[in-house]
């Protein structure tokens, strides 16, 4: 016979925030944030808390998106015969914990709507693959606590610190979806060795992505616009936008309005999730008009058809110019390095042209210009300065 209460399926799917009951001890806990979880509420019989009043405990009987209500009812049956008999449930119920690596691959399935690109959720659970699940991933996670963590971390704290870092917070991430679902109780042991600063310091030393002098770009330029490889015409584009190298490759037609000398490029590809317009310059457009001829879906189309050129032809590249100590990236830099030292260009409108976020929260919410027209001005005069001899009309940066 099936168990009854007061619950039914549709109301456990639609529930606000909040502590239901089901009756008999069983509720469904609703969580701010959508979680749906159950617990139940026994008295162990014979058995006192600290004050000497009946022993009366919640368990938690995992998620609602995992266990349904009719599987938390007779759970919850399990747990109040075991306290009439004076079992404590906590150490004598058979519950079906899920491993470490369950709940992270589970997680990372949740997630994967969220992440930018397929590289971002690849990462993700490659650093759990490789740094967590050798060592916790096979273990139920209501037993992993600081010791198995720091197995974790310790190793690659100091050697590897960033990925290090990634890493807990990728762990941490489980632990609480883990506890968010009934399978775990507690404090993080995450948070814990945090606070405790278990693990050393480490100063991090920043990265800076080798650039190139903006003296010294007229004349790479030149040397680049001599050569006929499509690799050359990306790294021309490049430098000239200031822009980042997954923005360009991906860079499709329907992207570009001509008439507008515009490229917006969506926020699927920006760093920082929200479109960004490129105004584009006479030089820039003579880099890309000729290469509609292709009919490509790309406008840098790689050696596969209807496929973007790789992200390693134009560093490639310039390793066979033989251009040593920079990067691709790096010219972003170049470019901003002239901005202010040369064009003195106002720092939001220098920041804007890079799509670097500005200010705090409240000041973007007020800012809702992204200075088109000044960053217009500020990009002919970086092609003139670039390529003065095809440059269009300038404008002055004010």
């Amino acid at each position: 016979m099936a168990l009854t209460g007061k619950l039914t399926k549709r109301l456990v799917e639609n529930l606000g925030p909040g502590r239901h009951g089901d009756g008999n001890g069983l509720y469904l806990v609703v969580d701010p944030s959508g979680a749906r979880r159950w617990i139940v509420r026994v008295v162990v019989k014979g058995q006192k808390n600290k004050k000497g009043a009946p022993l009366r405990t919640d368990f938690g009987l995992g998620g609602a998106d995992i266990v349904t209500l009719n599987q938390a009812r007779e759970r919850a049956l399990e747990y109040r015969r075991m306290a009439k008999q004076g079992l404590n449930p906590r150490f004598n119920a058979a519950r079906e914990i899920p491993t470490f690596e369950e709940i992270a691959q589970q997680v990372h399935i949740d997630r994967m709507p969220t992440w930018k690109n397929a590289k971002h959720g690849a990462q993700w659970i490659n650093t759990l693959r490789d740094y967590a699940f050798p060592k916790m991933g096979r273990m139920p996670v209501d037993s992993i606590d600081q010791p198995e963590v720091l197995m974790c971390l310790s190793p690659i704290w100091t050697e590897k610190h960033e990925t290090a870092r990634r890493l807990a917070q990728r762990i941490k991430i489980v632990l609480d979806v883990a506890k968010s679902k009934g399978f775990r109780s507690g404090e993080n042991p995450v948070t814990a060795i945090k606070e405790a600063q278990v693990l050393p310091k480490v100063k991090a030393k920043p990265k800076h992505h080798k650039a190139m002098a903006w003296q010294d770009v007229p004349a790479f330029y030149a040397d680049l616009k001599s050569r006929n490889a499509m690799a050359a015409k990306t790294l021309m584009f490049t430098c000239l936008t200031g822009s980042r190298t997954g923005e360009v490759l991906g860079m499709r037609w329907d992207e570009i309005d001509a008439e507008a000398r515009l490229w917006t490029c969506p926020a699927v590809r920006m760093k920082t999730g929200v479109d960004h317009r490129v105004p584009l310059t006479d030089e820039m457009l003579s880099i890309i008009e000729p290469l509609r001829a292709m009919q490509s879906e790309y406008v840098f189309e790689g050696q596969k058809r209807h496929k973007p050129l790789s992200n390693m032809s134009m560093l490639m590249l310039l390793r066979r110019m033989k251009v040593d100590g920079v990067t691709v990236h790096g010219f972003r830099s170049t470019f901003r390095d002239w901005a202010s030292e040369v064009a003195n260009a106002p720092r939001e409108v220098a920041e804007m042209s890079l799509a670097h976020t500005i200010g705090s929260n409240v000041e973007r919410a007020y800012a809702r210009s992204d200075l088109l027209e000044k960053r217009r001005a500020l990009m002919e005069r970086w092609s003139e300065f670039v390529a003065p001899q095809t440059a269009g009309n300038l404008s002055e940066v004010k």
